[in-house]
């Protein structure tokens, strides 16, 4: 029903010139910073893709639904949470807009939690759907898509890219469970067209705000190029996230500064610090944004678990490239949210707010699979079982993670 459009970037540009500059006209190498490693100039994509295959996979859906069927916790708990919540109401009644406009923090907000939270209502009522069976659920996800599909056409204001972001990370993942569990969609098309015209342009590109922009902004374009079976897509967001991650979680590795994200500009010690909130002190795990607050930079360490898990399930492993990185920065900051004493060295001995319901997808792939000791993590997992949403992109990962070995 969808082609997938085949892209390869042929060969490799290997030229390398001698930068010759003087010390008053350049800073020491000390304090220039490092780029982040550049992406392989490869193929990524599957030759074919798994469906469903944004997130979760049929088999991390069948295990839920044996378990709840079984009444084992924490997955029953966690889907009598889903179902209670108001993303799961068959009287839901979706609210499209022609044009989303949303300005920083949603000021102004026309449309952006109405799509936000019908893109997770979607996603919502799919689970529901595969795991209890009842198919009113899926009509009332394929009501909220196909009423979004027949009207949007653009997201506007300083917002646009990370609300694109947002609801273009949830929807996929609904599309993909109901286009390929449920018997008939006759819009899915339609649904591909809206993500590819009206999505994938905004995000596609990146983003050089804080690093959680782009690393959901990522989350989306790879979920869209899944659905659309967009290779050159695909392969486009994998090496976005290659350049980001480095440059979004710090580990002594990377030398006496953070990495930096390529074509970010920030060449010297003074602006990599500016860009890392005034943290002049790096440690193993420390995030962009962790002086900003932990609720950013749980937004951050999210997508990067998403983008890991849907890349598993399409067959391409990233959680060894970034598994170092990741499961520092979610011992460190599962560390003080649990209430350890930060020290004057981190932030100025303040850190704000918390880190929300993000930590079970990469603590399932970090720990039960891979095998990492992550005891802060665990701890603060456990102590938020069942995770719920965080409203924006974020839902129901106790339920479709938790201990899920598939």
């Amino acid at each position: 029903m969808r082609t997938g459009t085949i892209a390869r970037v042929l060969g490799t540009a290997t030229a390398l010139a001698a930068l010759i500059t003087t010390a008053s006209t350049a800073p020491a190498a000390a304090d220039r910073p490092a780029a982040a490693d550049a992406a392989p100039v490869k193929a990524a994509a599957p030759a074919a893709f798994t469906h469903p295959g944004v997130l979760v996979s049929r088999p991390q859906l069948d295990f839920v639904r044996e378990k709840v069927r079984a009444g084992a916790q924490p997955w029953k708990g966690a889907y009598d949470q889903m179902l209670a919540s108001k993303y799961a109401s068959l009287s839901r009644t979706a609210k499209p807009r022609a044009v989303v406009e949303c300005g920083s923090y949603s000021d102004p907000n026309y449309g952006c939690t109405d799509e936000r939270e019908d893109a997770i209502a979607a996603y919502t009522l799919s689970l529901a759907w595969y795991i209890g069976q009842d198919d009113r659920y899926a009509r009332k996800a394929i009501e909220i898509m196909d009423a979004w599909s027949g009207v949007i056409k653009d997201h506007t204001n300083s917002n646009a890219p990370l609300q694109t972001g947002w609801a273009g990370s949830s929807w996929p993942r609904a599309a993909e469970i109901i286009e390929y569990t449920y018997t008939s969609w006759p819009n899915s098309g339609r649904f591909g067209t809206m993500l590819r015209d009206v999505y994938l342009p905004e995000v596609a590109g990146g983003s050089r705000s804080n690093g959680n922009w782009e690393l959901s902004m990522t989350e989306a374009a790879i979920g869209i190029a899944v659905f659309l079976e967009d290779r050159a897509a695909y392969d486009k967001a994998v090496a976005l996230f290659r350049g980001r991650v480095p440059a979004y979680i710090y580990v002594t590795a990377d030398g006496s500064l953070p990495k930096t994200a390529p074509g970010s500009g920030l060449d010297t010690r003074e602006k990599v610090i500016k860009y890392w909130q005034g943290q002049s002190t790096f440690m193993d795990g420390l995030a962009q944004e962790t002086c900003r607050d932990l609720t950013h930079t749980g937004y951050g360490l999210s997508a990067i678990s998403h983008i890991a898990e849907t890349g598993r399930i399409q067959g391409q492993d990233l959680y060894p490239e970034v598994a170092d990185r990741l499961r520092h920065a979610l011992g460190l900051h599962a560390k003080y949210q649990l209430g350890a004493a930060v020290p004057s060295s981190l932030c100025g001995g303040t850190l704000k707010d918390k880190l929300g319901p993000v930590t079970e997808v990469g603590f399932n792939a970090l720990h039960n699979r891979m095998g990492y000791a992550m005891a802060n993590t665990q701890q603060l997992t456990e102590q938020q079982r069942p995770a719920a949403s965080n409203n924006l992109f974020v839902a129901w990962e106790t339920l479709t993670h938790a201990n899920n070995p598939a």
